[in-house]
């Protein structure tokens, strides 16, 4: 069994930096066209993959914790002032309609 783990690790290798280079936007791209880098990662096994996470993109400090400018993120319901201001809206209209009668 031990003697397929280094196929295994390299088509996992492969199949991960594919994913990437596909949902990674063309502006982040790095030194060759995204067309070019995804015909490298599948046409040379190791080299190209290792080639694409210390190269092919431009990487953020921060972690996977970041997110695209741009982007909005998700943020808890007791956290987004939106929603916390409609609820005082709501919560001012009821009050407001019991004065009334």
């Amino acid at each position: 069994m031990l003697r397929y783990l280094p196929f295994l690790l390299i088509i996992a290798l492969t199949i991960y930096t594919f994913i990437d280079c596909l949902n990674t936007p063309e502006e982040e791209v790095k030194h060759l066209p995204k067309v070019v880098w995804v015909l490298i990662i599948l046409l040379f096994s190791i080299v190209g993959p290792v080639v694409w996470l210390f190269a092919g993109k431009k990487r953020v400090p921060g972690g996977a914790g970041r997110t695209r400018q741009g982007r909005r993120t998700w943020v808890a319901p007791d956290d987004n002032p939106e929603f916390l201001k409609s609820l005082r809206e709501e919560r001012d209209e009821k009050e407001n309609g019991k004065d009334k009668e």
